[in-house]
């Protein structure tokens, strides 16, 4: 055998050797992966929903775009106030150096592509996110009801887009007659749940899209047996029945554009029972909806007619009835605060796609703010529905700017809003520009007419013998 042979021999035999070979090291403790208090929060309440193996871009120079750090760097920009889109990348990118260390910066070019290559699913599955946690939220802390109902209310606004050609062909712009035509866009309707004071779910639409057909696309996202309370917009016989259908409850204001019956006869009537039973419903053969009248009268102020389907006064009462009416005007703040705090009245997308993606996560930004709020202000005991988006802006803005030994623990829970009461009135003396809007009048109510009352006798006949024949 030859000397290297041999060497090489001895050497394998070493290595190979039980009692020479080295002991085992004890495991070094593994860090945590999220030490800075935003970055944790925001990776509890989105859970291991963005935990996958599946990363766009390219490995080397290039960062790979994780679910994780699309995410995170869209809500940093839905929060940072810059003028332009680069500039709120370039904010959020050093943000998402301070939060995760680990991450080596991009383009927005390389951002904006692994978002559109995701965003097929991926805004959908943080918003599913976001209710299941803000449901367990509102559980835990016994705030999922007020006055004993699941209570969400909806409204529509527009966000005005740059006045590009494809801007106008894809969401159009709603002028009045008569009027020069505005900007690009788009109708964003919304349900807002009144026990955390958090967005639900949201659907976005283009400038002449009807917000009750928005409304009716996500009436599968309410809660079984919920109510929806609304203004005087969501109104009509077939939207109404879906809502019935659906096994959920409604709460609506009308005005002078709806006409109910009295008298009908077609149920066990008491003094506030109406009907809602327009004529194009009886010449397609369909049963009247039997509802409930309920008027707030205030003093000083027009009497305000709500349209109910809950039929019993004990489960819903007048004054039940007014509190959530009342709460209703936290959707108009919500859509306040997204125009005006968070500066989102107009969007900076050139390209349709862009756009509705920046609408949506503009959203989702506001939401997990809301949450992260709420989170903390209902473990300090405190009413959700005083929640400031300001202050709490304000505080995530210095979180993600600072570094961990700089920030310490991120507090939420003081960003309350002013406790005190209001001696006077918030609006301005005159502005000009301001909308005058009527409010609406009183609802058309006349008695039913013999051919009615029979033509209902009829429908309560064949429902009767219908459910003894099923």
């Amino acid at each position: 055998m030859s000397r290297r042979k041999a060497a090489g021999s001895r050497r394998r035999g070493k290595r190979t050797c039980r009692k020479q070979r080295p002991q085992s090291r004890t495991p070094r403790q593994r860090k945590a992966a999220y030490r800075h208090p935003l970055a944790s929060a925001m990776f509890d309440l989105l859970g291991d929903l963005l935990q996958e193996t599946k990363q766009v871009g390219k490995r080397g120079h290039k960062l790979l775009w994780t679910p994780l750090l699309v995410s995170f760097c869209a809500i940093l920009m839905s929060w940072d106030p810059s003028p332009s889109l680069a500039a709120r990348f370039d904010a959020a990118g050093l943000s998402l150096s301070i939060l995760l260390p680990e991450h080596k910066g991009g383009t927005y070019q390389g951002w904006i592509k692994a978002l559109q290559q995701r965003n097929i699913d991926l805004h959908q599955r943080v918003a599913d996110r976001l209710r299941q946690a803000i449901e367990q939220m509102a559980r835990e802390a016994g705030c999922w009801l007020r006055e004993g109902w699941c209570a969400l209310t909806a409204d529509s606004s527009k966000f005005n887009c740059p006045r590009t050609a494809a801007n106008e062909e894809a969401f159009g712009c709603a002028s009045k007659k008569g009027k020069s035509q505005g900007l690009p866009q788009q109708l964003l309707t919304l349900l807002w749940h009144m026990g955390t004071g958090l967005p639900w779910a949201w659907a976005t639409g283009d400038a002449r899209a009807s917000e009750r057909e928005r409304l009716r696309s996500m009436l599968p996202l309410l809660p079984i047996q919920s109510l929806l309370v609304a203004d005087a917009g969501f109104v009509g016989y077939e939207f109404l029945q879906a809502i019935a259908n659906s096994q959920r409850h409604f709460l609506i204001r009308i005005g002078s554009n709806v006409a109910l019956l009295q008298k009908l006869g077609f149920y066990q009537e008491q003094q506030d029972t109406v009907y809602l039973w327009p004529s194009s419903s009886t010449h397609q053969k369909k049963p009247p909806m039997v509802l409930r009248l309920i008027r707030l009268q205030q003093p000083g102020k027009k009497t305000v007619y709500l349209l109910t389907n809950v039929l019993d006064p004990l489960q819903l009462s007048v004054q039940s009835a007014q509190v959530l009416y009342t709460l209703r005007w936290g959707v108009e703040v919500f859509f306040r605060s997204l125009k005006q705090t968070l500066c989102r009245r107009k969007l900076l997308s050139d390209a349709p796609d862009n756009a509705r993606q920046e609408l949506y996560w503009a959203v989702i930004g506001i939401a997990v703010l809301g949450a992260l709020g709420v989170r903390e202000i209902l473990a300090a005991g405190k009413d959700p529905l005083s929640f400031s988006v300001a202050l709490a802006l304000a505080s995530v803005r210095h979180a993600a700017r600072s570094m961990l030994s700089a920030i310490g623990d991120l507090d939420l829970s003081a960003a309350v809003k002013d406790s005190y009461r209001r001696s006077r009135p918030k609006r301005s003396r005159n502005f000009p520009r301001r909308k005058r809007c009527k409010p609406p009048g009183r609802p058309r109510l006349r008695r039913a007419t013999k051919t009615e009352v029979n033509m209902a006798q009829k429908f309560h006949r064949e429902s009767v013998v219908h459910q003894f024949t099923a």
